[in-house]
């Protein structure tokens, strides 16, 4: 049923979104030589990669980290691509991942390759069996805030208690959430304690 209803609802706001993803890209076009959708491998359902898509909000030459890890992420981020982070419009193309499968609406963020501890703790607790979700119950909760330890047991949280009403609570909060910009954290802004106990790396 869950599946059902990813591939209704996503293939509806596609149709209906379809105006704003053509102003997005021209103005993308219009800001940068890169392309305008942005496309990275991230770690999906049982530990297999996919190709995600987001409006590309940073330059070719950014590294390959999670962005809150970046120094200075600013330096990185495109004109057009600071309103498109703050207002998570970014990340509309990932529709067409909800709509081939790839993804949910509602589960565990996919995360890069890279995070490799991540995606150990995911794996003991058995996260790495769900769908990722283009939100989930540890976005609603502290999002780039949480310890990463704390992001699993939200994750594992979820895992245990899947419904419908579960999934239905975490996208209204996650629109009030958006609203408010609650939980992104940019690399200069990432607290010390959040960098010791996730073992992050800033130079």
């Amino acid at each position: 049923m869950k599946r059902v209803l990813d591939f209704i609802f996503s293939a509806l706001l596609i149709l209906m979104l379809i105006p704003i993803f053509i102003i997005i890209v021209i103005i993308i076009k219009l800001t940068t030589t890169d392309s305008p959708i942005f496309k990275q491998q991230r770690v999906g359902k049982d530990n297999k990669v996919f190709v995600i898509y987001k409006f590309r909000t940073m330059k070719a030459n950014t590294p390959n980290v999670a962005t809150y890890l970046l120094k200075n992420p600013n330096d990185y981020l495109t004109f057009i691509g600071k309103i498109l982070r703050k207002t998570s419009l970014d990340e509309l193309p990932q529709l067409m991942n909800i709509l081939k499968g790839d993804m949910s609406f509602v589960g565990p963020r996919p995360v890069i390759s890279e995070e490799k501890e991540l995606i150990r703790l995911r794996t003991d607790a058995g996260v790495h069996k769900l769908v990722p979700g283009l939100t989930g119950w540890a976005q609603v909760n502290g999002r780039d805030a949480l310890m990463m330890h704390d992001k699993v047991r939200y994750d594992k949280y979820y895992l245990d208690n899947q419904s419908l009403w579960l999934d239905i609570y975490i996208v209204i909060i996650t629109f009030y959430k958006v609203l408010k910009n609650e939980g992104v954290i940019e690399g200069n802004k990432v607290p010390e304690a959040l960098v010791q106990k996730n073992n992050i790396k800033i130079d």
